[in-house]
């Protein structure tokens, strides 16, 4: 009888984790899911930074691909990063875009109206362009193992959100990001994706010992821009909505690169 519950409970266990890795996969990504799959999207942000880990892994195999092929490195970046775009489906640019918009009104009071307006203002557009200009340029600059900073930044990224989604208050009683906050977060739910992330960086210093100011600059930094930019637009707004959480990843990975390439050079 013992064991019977044991089974039934580590299969449970397990055919949960797969739904919410799908769910996560669905909601973070355009990757298709079978229809016939399970979905539950209740906590998945906690796994934001894998699903990080698992675009940038996707983006950096069409880096090195691209690579074979003898493209520049200029045209490289910039494919990998509109390649980025898509797999995401633009959901965190368009959230920076509309997050630019409302910073942008002096009245407070307006600017969560601003940001829930589907049409993309003069500081949105000037938003995704540097954000994009910014990815491409520092990413054409990186020279060496670029794969693994695609990685880093894109993890990064998604474990501001996190904090961002456990820390600060939701704004909206409605809106794509609300349901993030159904869940209860705890320190600890921070600590697999830190690991997860750290872990990139002990991987670079075993491929390269010389590169462990590198290493070590994509984990602290990583962590340091991440958690900047959510208090930033906490700061700023008083809490958070969707687009801010898009915001922050966005933004997180953007200094990143350009910190990886002043460490570099």
């Amino acid at each position: 009888m013992v064991d019977d519950k044991l089974v039934r409970s580590t299969v449970d266990f397990f055919r949960n984790q797969g739904a919410a890795i799908a769910a996560a996969v669905a909601f973070y990504t355009c990757l298709p899911m079978p229809v016939s799959w399970t979905l539950e999207f209740r906590g998945i942000a906690r796994l934001a930074p894998a699903i990080g880990l698992l675009i940038g892994g996707m983006l950096g195999l069409a880096d090195l691909g691209l690579q074979l092929l003898g493209m520049p490195a200029l045209t490289r970046s910039a494919l990998v990063v509109v390649l980025g775009i898509a797999i995401t489906g633009g959901l965190h640019l368009d959230g920076a875009m509309d997050a630019a918009d409302g910073l942008a009104v002096p009245d407070p009071v307006r600017r969560l109206e601003v940001m829930r307006d589907s049409v993309t203002g003069a500081f949105g557009a000037m938003a995704a362009i540097a954000i994009v200009l910014l990815k491409t340029v520092a990413l054409s600059d990186l020279n060496h193992y670029r794969w693994l900073a695609l990685m880093g930044v894109a993890g990064w990224g998604r474990w501001g959100q996190l904090v961002a989604i456990a820390r600060y208050p939701y704004l909206r009683a409605e809106g794509k990001g609300a349901f993030h906050k159904e869940s209860i977060y705890s320190p600890f739910d921070f600590i697999p994706g830190v690991l997860l992330l750290v872990s990139l960086s002990v991987l670079q210093v075993v491929l390269d010992g010389d590169r462990w100011l590198l290493a070590v600059g994509m984990a602290l930094g990583g962590s340091a821009i991440g958690i900047f930019a959510g208090a930033w637009f906490n700061h700023r707004l008083g809490g958070h909505t969707g687009d801010t959480y898009g915001a922050v990843v966005e933004w997180t990975e953007a200094l990143l690169l350009c910190l990886l390439v002043a460490l570099e050079g």
